[in-house]
């Protein structure tokens, strides 16, 4: 790898270990191998701007593997709508728990935008692709479907929740089942 991939590298595992806010241009230089700390500057401008590329590269690949994990599940068509909501949760929760210091992380960075205006742009820009992305991988709508913002903005509020109370407490995080219940009881649609 070069300077500019090691780098990011070793700014995704300061994000995993220390969190945004506290992740020092030292600590993201020696995870790198020691590459120097005006390489930062270099190739990125800010250490700010390292952090986001790094975390956005981690997500990508997280929603990159969500989506292979979603595809390998078999649909069943003549399943309720609930009941393929339901299996799509289990794996978006068992993508959690495999991944949680990158949720760890993106709420570190949601911390953050109150006082980072980069971190807060970044933020804003991944969330229009993920609700997007979200609408064509847990329903099938095309990003281009007028219905698709809406659908993914919902799927990503539930996210963004869910992947909260899994952080905070994880014991007493819904299931996918209770999601789906959930769902069938404010929808007033039973789940079959």
């Amino acid at each position: 790898m070069g300077n500019r991939e090691d780098l990011i590298a070793g700014a995704k595992r300061c994000l995993y270990d220390k969190g945004y806010a506290r992740t020092s241009i030292r600590d993201i230089t020696a995870a790198a191998g020691g590459v120097s700390m005006a390489a930062i500057g270099y190739h990125f401008g800010s250490k700010e701007a390292l952090l986001n590329e790094a975390l956005s590269q981690a997500s990508q690949e997280w929603g990159e593997q969500l989506g292979q994990a979603l595809a390998a599940v078999p649909a069943d068509p003549e399943a309720h709508p609930l009941q393929r909501f339901e299996v799509a949760w289990a794996q978006i929760i068992k993508s959690f728990e495999l991944h949680r210091p990158l949720w760890a992380a993106t709420f570190d960075v949601i911390g953050q935008v109150q006082h980072a205006e980069q971190a807060r742009a970044y933020l804003a820009t991944g969330l229009e692709h993920a609700r997007l992305g979200l609408a064509q991988v847990l329903t099938g709508l095309d990003p281009a479907d007028p219905d698709a913002w809406a659908v993914g903005g919902f799927c990503q509020a539930l996210l963004t929740g869910v992947m909260a109370q899994y952080l905070i407490d994880p014991e007493r995080a819904p299931t996918s089942h209770d999601l789906a219940a959930a769902l069938a009881l404010i929808s007033g649609r039973p789940m079959a």
